[in-house]
């Protein structure tokens, strides 16, 4: 689920950067890029859960590395996001 969920925020993140290159409000595709990115942590966050519940400790050895690569992906993501923001400021200022 959390790999659906991770593509949905990607296309999201980029519809959104699409639409403020296009001149369109971008506003909804970056609020469904940032609470996909969110389900996408909570979704993640369960099947670590699931397996911690069936002691699964051969899976749960991963999850140091899964750590990194969700930390980076989420920052990544919100910056993305919110990038057309800050642009858009940097524009009205000149």
């Amino acid at each position: 689920m959390w790999i659906i969920l991770g593509l949905m925020a990607i296309v999201a993140t980029l519809i959104n950067l699409f639409m403020y290159n296009i001149g369109k409000d971008y506003k909804l595709a970056m609020a469904m890029g940032l609470s996909l990115t969110a389900l996408t942590l909570c979704a993640e966050y369960r099947l670590v859960s699931e397996w911690v519940q069936r002691e699964d400790f051969s899976a749960l050895s991963e999850v140091p590395n899964f750590e990194r690569v969700l930390w980076f992906l989420t920052i990544a993501s919100i910056s993305l996001n919110i990038s057309p923001i800050f642009l858009e400021r940097k524009g009205k200022k000149k």
